[in-house]
């Protein structure tokens, strides 16, 4: 048998549950020939504006293709410069702006421009699996900090979750999957934490334009008045979210200083030389379309605001997310658990959901970094995720053959 220790590192790191629902559902839909209610995938009903599609093609067509700098079109990024002032309060440069293709490959240059031998980042222990994947490929050793009621962070309990060897602290608001969005005074303290204890901070605003309660807060924006030379704060934003772009794959990296900049450069010279310089031309586009992103929002708060309530009345749903694209159900009522609710709902209505284990996800890990084994939090398998980004239609149908689901588990 061939020794643990000569198995590749990445061949050890678990799958993400969202692709396994994923081709669950494909399997479905090519077994029975009838359609699928996708409410495990966050892509949005709506569509680009028109003028992305438009400087994507005007790119091509006037020949720019060719390699732009391993940050990106400069245009852009000035733009971008702009736009985190007017809009998130930062004070940044552009030579601390980076383009990437998508926020995913954004966090993972990013962690891996910042991790230590034998470091640990802070993550929630109700988080994005491709957060804790992206973590453990840089090679960073994962610890999680608890959340209180309502999936909130309480700071002393984050603060208490830190080691010596802690180096980072996650940060995600709006969340992926709670929907929690963070006040001003908890992003405060979290950020004061950071800085007496010597953490850096990554805050993933990839839902910034998705609230729905209160106020987005960046968190860099209560570095403004801090040398550059001592931000802590490293921020990561995406297009796929707010215009819509998910398969443009185009996001951005704000590094909180130069130093980590420096080594970001070389973190994308290595891993993809430069963005796709079409695509960023439809970034500028998409800068320009407020009306457009505007109305987006405006599209899913319709659909959490109409569509939801029912989940909530039915006792499946605790309160309506405060922000991004989903929503937590707790199925324990039905007397099952996520992973078999999840599997007889897809069966028996046609709607796919993402059971909540998958979101808690503690590897044990050797020495070199392997993962060893995994467990997930208890009391998250009765936890079910949904989109509500998808469209109004095909979500009210969703939301009644879940009730409708639920009702016949009760019959039986």
């Amino acid at each position: 048998m061939e020794s643990r220790d000569r198995v590749p590192l990445a061949a050890t790191i678990p799958s993400s549950c969202l692709h396994e629902i994923f081709r669950a559902a494909e399997v479905r839909e090519r077994e029975t020939g009838t359609e699928v209610v996708k409410l495990h995938v966050g892509d949005p009903y709506f569509d680009p504006p028109a003028e992305v599609a438009d400087a994507l093609h005007a790119a091509i067509r006037r020949g720019d293709t060719k390699y732009t700098s391993v940050e990106g079109v400069l245009e852009l990024r000035e733009a971008l410069v702009e736009k985190l002032s007017m809009e998130n309060g930062l004070d940044t440069a552009v030579s601390r702006v980076f383009v990437t293709p998508g926020s995913a490959q954004g966090l993972t240059a990013l962690l891996r421009s910042i991790v230590e031998p034998g470091a640990e980042i802070l993550l929630p222990e109700l988080h994005w699996p491709v957060h804790l994947q992206q973590s453990l490929f840089a090679g960073f050793r994962p610890v999680f900090y608890p959340l209180g009621p309502g999936f909130r962070p309480d700071p002393e309990a984050v603060l208490a979750a830190g080691t010596p060897r802690t180096r980072v602290l996650l940060l995600n608001s709006p969340a992926n999957p709670t929907g929690v969005v963070l006040d001003a005074d908890t992003v405060h303290r979290l950020l004061e934490i950071a800085r007496e204890q010597g953490w850096q901070v990554i805050s993933d605003e990839a839902y910034e334009h998705y609230v729905y309660e209160g106020e987005h807060t960046s968190v860099a924006a209560l570095e403004r008045d801090v040398p550059v030379a001592q931000r802590i704060v490293h921020s990561v934003y995406s297009f796929s979210k707010s215009a819509a772009m998910t398969g443009y794959r185009l996001g951005y990296v704000v590094t909180a200083d130069d130093r980590t900049a420096d080594a970001m450069r070389v973190v994308q010279e290595a891993g993809i030389i430069a963005p796709s310089t079409p695509v960023q031309y439809a970034g500028i586009a998409a800068l320009h379309a407020r009306s457009a992103i505007e109305s987006n929002a405006k599209l899913v708060s319709h659909n959490r605001n109409e569509l939801l309530p029912p989940l909530r009345d039915a006792g499946l749903l605790a309160e309506l997310p405060a922000g991004g694209w989903y929503a937590l159900l707790d199925v324990r009522k039905t007397g099952l658990d996520a992973e078999t609710f999840s599997s007889r709902l897809l069966d028996s209505k046609g709607v796919a959901v993402v059971p909540g284990a998958g979101f808690t996800l503690r590897p044990t890990l050797g020495d070199t970094g392997r993962v060893l084994s995994l467990d997930s939090a208890p009391w998250a398998r009765s936890l079910i995720r949904i989109a509500f980004c998808g469209s109004p239609e095909l979500l009210d149908i969703g939301v009644k053959r879940i009730l409708d689901f639920v009702r016949d588990l009760a019959a039986e």
